[in-house]
């Protein structure tokens, strides 16, 4: 049996020992499942908090699977449920579009079709704004944080504070944004909206587009960066704040006894722990299911592009968000990245050469002259939604046992706030937002 021996010099809190297991020793030992950007940066947070820290995925390394290419934004302003008004009509409209950005593909999952009912039973209004209003304090908050993060630790990733604008190709979708600013305007996130001049002003390589568009939603707080650089990055620095990384080391399962975790079955084997951590994205359901512990978590395949930057100043400067295909077209240095796409298609990772035309199509169409295609890597990667949109961050009904997933397309936007939460919750600390809306039990 695998045991874990103390890092000298990082000192443990008796408070987290009596809190969290009603215990007088103070060598506890925090075990995250997971190695994208939501385990890394739990990891790190709770190594900066004095834990003695030790991180398993499959992987050969970080952020190999759904943070290795996504759209790479930090878009707080722009944090929002996907179930809302309207959503089954257009969700119709957008399957039968040529480059629409839905595309289902039925299969006897009963996880799936649960999921779409009650994604569905959040498409009003009332559970929108409840929901975009659960989102936008635990992104706002994980933007802070992640300056924070960057000042601190001098982390480079390609990043870049210029703001997300949201572009609207019919004066209708431009006229359907007031739900959305009066969220915006409750928190205090600045934002502007824009006619197709003032877009342009902000991002002048749409003045060659051979799209029409009416105007925008500017959020200038928004940022960018490359989610995969910053992991890895993360990853190091916590490796040298005492985190053992476990790579290429299979997951079999949770050990519980009495109601309290022991440790977690490995391809290693048994690695003992107090606390166990399941940041193991779309794939966390799975490892609940056998305790008992049901989240409608479910995975939607999403798509991008990597292509050089042909033409600087006919690329995109900070992020481009095309609202007709629900596409992310974002400056990472002298790349550019698009994303977008949801396709439920459940576990299934094949790489759909229809999909890699819908985001070609989006790109050429903004930006024609910013780059070239044709030079472009195809990647996709499962999203962890909740039918609701709200992460899940905190305790599960197993004692020791703690959640940080289902963020969906937002990970990247929510990571370093999940990870500072949770961290906060473990050393049994109030976090700096009240985390109960993104608690499992909600309502």
């Amino acid at each position: 049996m695998r045991h874990f021996g103390k890092k000298p010099g990082h000192a443990r809190s008796p408070r987290h020992a009596a809190w969290l297991f009603d215990r007088k020793d103070t060598e506890l030992k925090t075990l995250i499942l997971g190695g994208g950007v939501i385990g890394v940066t739990t990891a790190y947070y709770l190594a900066k908090a004095g834990h003695e820290v030790v991180l398993v995925d499959r992987q050969p390394g970080p952020a190999l699977e759904t943070s290795f290419a996504n759209a790479g934004q930090v878009s707080p302003g722009y944090s929002a449920p996907w179930a809302g008004p309207g959503i089954p009509l257009k969700a119709v409209k957008w399957m039968l579009m040529r480059h629409g950005p839905l595309v289902v593909r039925p299969h006897l999952d009963p996880a799936m079709w649960l999921w779409m009912l009650k994604m569905l039973r959040n498409c009003t209004s009332v559970r929108y704004a409840r929901n975009k209003a659960r989102m936008v304090p635990i992104a706002e908050y994980s933007r802070d944080c992640l300056r924070a993060l960057r000042a601190e630790e001098g982390l480079g990733y390609d990043e870049r504070s210029q703001g997300t604008l949201q572009l609207f190709r019919t004066q209708d979708q431009l006229d359907g944004i007031g739900k959305d600013v009066e969220v915006l305007n409750e928190f205090g996130v600045a934002h502007e909206v824009l006619d197709r001049a003032g877009c342009i002003a902000r991002e002048p390589g749409l003045a060659s587009a051979k799209a029409g568009f009416v105007g925008g939603l500017r959020l200038p707080g928004d940022e960018t960066g490359d989610c995969r650089l910053f992991t890895e990055g993360l990853a190091a620095i916590a490796e040298g704040l005492g985190v053992r990384f476990h790579w290429s080391t299979e997951i079999g399962g949770i050990v519980t006894e009495g109601g309290r975790v022991l440790g977690v079955r490995t391809s290693s084997g048994l690695m003992e722990a107090d606390a166990v951590v399941v940041a193991l994205g779309s794939y966390s359901p799975l490892l609940l299911k056998p305790l008992g512990i049901r989240i409608p978590v479910f995975p939607v395949k999403g798509y991008s592009l990597t292509l050089p930057v042909r033409n600087a100043d006919a690329a995109p400067v900070s992020t481009v968000m095309d609202e007709t295909y629900k596409t992310a077209i974002t400056r990472l240095g002298d790349r550019i990245r698009v994303g977008g796409t949801a396709e439920l298609a459940g576990y299934d990772l094949t790489p759909r050469h229809p999909r890699r035309l819908a985001l070609e199509h989006s790109f050429t169409d903004m930006f024609p002259e910013g780059g070239d295609v044709r030079e472009a890597s195809f990647w996709c990667g499962l999203r962890p939604m909740t039918p609701d949109g709200p992460p899940y961050i905190g305790a599960s009904p197993v004692k020791g046992l703690f959640l940080n997933t289902g963020h969906g397309t937002l990970g990247w936007t929510m990571a370093c706030g999940s990870g500072r939460v949770l961290a906060d919750i473990l050393d049994g600390r109030k976090p700096d937002i009240d985390p109960s809306a993104l608690a499992l039990g909600r309502s």
